[in-house]
């Protein structure tokens, strides 16, 4: 691709994932076109059809997402160090936030789940290296952060939004949940045994397990 062609899929793809998260799945497409600051024929060109555009910015948002857990692994040496850089990645991408709605129109192809499972794998390792360290929770599994990230990232509602107009109110609400997730320190109770929630609980859960027939 083109420098220019990347550049300009850039725009489109953040513009979009905004402009979904804050006005939903059937937002004017001219409100990406304005936000991005392109010509309609650009957006048109690339993405005929609402459809391909949630299924690309799907796909891109998990590539962005496995290519931070890489990152992570790389930057910090300490396994929890990792997760959690990993987890405050996500919430930059905004992630979290915007699946619930990109879920809402995305059809699920053969590429699709192939960056899906290739992600999923990349973010399990580092929770399995996490684990093995010992400083991550037993019963903290991929479900549980994905879900933690959705919980917490979704926008505020109404006025509240002014308390946090850079996010700096959720990077701290991240650091005190995660600093849940640790394992427990020397006379603390002992949690409630639980089985972890998989990343695969998830898409089951989501009805999206399988490639549909199209």
């Amino acid at each position: 691709m083109r420098a220019d062609a990347a550049r300009s899929r850039r725009r489109i793809l953040d513009a979009a994932r905004d402009v979904f998260l804050e006005r939903g799945l059937e937002a004017p497409l001219d409100l990406i076109v304005r936000r991005a600051g392109i010509g309609p024929a650009t957006l048109y060109r690339r993405y005929p059809d609402r459809e391909s555009l949630v299924r690309d910015l799907t796909g891109d948002l998990l590539g962005r997402l496995e290519l931070a857990a890489e990152e992570a692994v790389t930057v910090d040496d300490d396994a929890f160090a990792a997760v959690r850089r990993f987890v405050h990645a996500a919430a930059d991408l905004r992630m979290g936030a915007v699946i619930l709605v990109l879920l809402e129109g995305l059809v699920v192809d053969a590429e699709l789940v192939r960056i899906r499972t290739a992600t999923a794998s990349t973010v399990e390792a580092l929770i399995e290296a996490a684990h093995a360290a010992g400083t991550l929770r037993p019963d903290v599994g991929m479900g549980d952060l994905v879900l933690l990230s959705i919980r917490l990232s979704r926008p505020l509602p109404g006025g509240l939004a002014r308390l946090d107009p850079d996010g700096a109110v959720l990077h701290h609400h991240l650091d005190l949940a995660l600093d849940g997730l640790t394992t427990r320190a020397a006379g603390d109770a002992a949690p409630t045994p639980r089985t972890p929630l998989s990343f695969e609980d998830l898409i089951t859960a989501a009805d999206r397990p399988t490639v549909p027939d199209r």
